[in-house]
């Protein structure tokens, strides 16, 4: 009795943990965002990318800094002199501990090249934002699919229920003696049909599921649930010289292209400054004696100020400068067809978000009319002025239209996607959500 209620209790934690195991995972784009940014590998790459930015550029500051060193040495030797013949003397020791410190003064080559670091830096934390903007985008244009997908299993599954009603009435009106054995068969083949097509629509739905669970980290085998999200409709901002400039503000790229191009700008002024004179500060203290820790210890110091002249060194500054200029003007032409090239994308995604709009307003034209179609033609083939082929073709153009319909929102949906993209702001298709 005592194993009888083991294996009850084990048999339950285990269909208790299977349970919560297959809980689903329901999610709102927001939820999908934030994940992504938690989790997605491209931006906690972009992260360390930053990282290494910041490190680096401690490491340029750190050669600002005065460069201390304590240095031990035991020194055990003996010499020879020659005067006449050779002369042996005897073994000699000496221990010597130093503090050894350098600080440069005036060093502009150094100053310019940690300068530099910094914008590398500031030019990182741009690429990861960059990034995560791509990411954000990636997400929410899969969330929007899986649902324009899982729509599109509603619509077909709706079919399928037409599809055996009208299977039915063409039976009884085949019982009736109204219709003929045609008719069935033409239902039949209908029925098979939108079958296949929700069979078809099966792999599509687990492949836009598996995509967003891949993109978010999420477990693969776990189900997921989608909260709807319908972008408010409304027509565009009109294109502005402050809408473009606003973007410009905004777009992570073009900053960073920007800040790229001052870091240029401090790299040809490093590389020019290599011709320029350092001076530095040199100095040491410490005592000396024959063995360490003897007491018989001596103080030594010695204090001196350095000038450093690049004289046969032209060559090498002038190639380094040339260098750092073409990499000014290759950014500089990069940064122009930048600002051109978001100036198009802004254009672009206002003009079709305006157009996707216009097009929902015609797709819900079409489906009421598609509706109001079938209705006409049920009547006609249930008093038997017609056979079932009107039926079946209204039932077709309703399909179509529904399905026309839903993906008239999705690309709606993913327009204003875009035109937030372009804007510099992905998140801001948040606060766009239709109440």
């Amino acid at each position: 009795m005592r194993k009888l209620s083991h294996l009850l209790f084990l048999g339950t934690c285990w269909l208790t943990a299977g349970l919560r195991a297959e809980a689903p995972i329901n999610l709102t784009l927001a939820e999908a965002l934030a994940t992504a940014e938690r989790t997605s590998l491209q931006v906690l790459v972009g992260r360390e990318t930053v990282n290494q930015a910041v490190e680096a550029a401690l490491q340029q500051r750190s050669n600002l800094l005065p460069q201390v060193t304590l240095d031990a040495t035991q020194r055990r030797s003996r010499t020879a002199s020659v005067g006449g013949a050779l002369v042996s003397s005897g073994i000699n020791n000496r221990f010597d501990a130093q503090l050894n410190g350098r600080l440069d003064l005036l060093n502009p080559q150094r100053i310019a090249t940690y300068k530099a670091a910094t914008y590398a830096e500031a030019v990182a934390r741009l690429g990861e934002e960059q990034t995560r903007e791509i990411v954000l985008a990636t997400v929410a244009t899969t969330y929007f699919t899986h649902l324009r997908n899982l729509r599109r299993t509603e619509v077909l599954d709706a079919n399928i229920t037409r599809a055996n009603s009208l299977l039915q009435l063409a039976r009884n009106q085949l019982n009736a003696g109204v219709a003929t054995q045609i008719d069935v068969t033409r239902a039949e083949a209908q029925l098979a049909i939108d079958e296949q097509a929700r069979l078809q629509q099966d792999t599509l739905l687990q492949s836009s599921e598996l995509q967003l669970k891949q993109l978010l980290a999420f477990d693969l085998g776990r189900p997921l649930q989608l909260a709807e999200f319908n972008v408010r409709r409304r027509e565009p901002s009109a294109y502005t010289a402050s809408l473009e400039e606003a973007a410009f503000g905004l777009r992570a790229d073009l900053r960073g292209a920007r800040k790229l191009l001052e870091q240029n700008e401090l790299e040809v002024r490093a590389a020019r400054f290599s011709r320029l004179p350092s001076f530095a500060l040199i100095g040491s203290y410490g005592y000396a004696t024959a063995e360490a820790f003897d007491n018989n210890e001596t103080n030594v110091w010695s204090g001196s100020v350095a000038l450093s002249l690049p004289v046969f060194d032209s060559a090498r500054s002038r190639a380094l400068t040339n260098i750092a200029l073409s990499r000014r003007r290759a950014q500089e032409l990069r940064l122009q067809n930048l600002e051109t090239e978001i100036s198009a994308e802004l254009r672009l995604a206002r003009q079709d978000a305006a157009s996707r709009l216009a097009q929902i307003n015609v797709a819900e034209k079409g489906f009421r009319l598609a509706q109001e179609e079938l209705t006409l033609a049920g009547r006609r083939f249930e008093q038997g002025v017609a056979d079932n082929r009107e039926l079946i073709e209204a039932q077709n153009r309703l399909a179509a239209a529904s399905d026309n319909l839903i993906e008239a929102g999705y690309r709606y949906n993913l327009s204003r996607l875009e035109l937030a993209r372009a804007t510099g702001r992905v998140r801001a298709i948040l606060d766009e959500q239709a109440e």
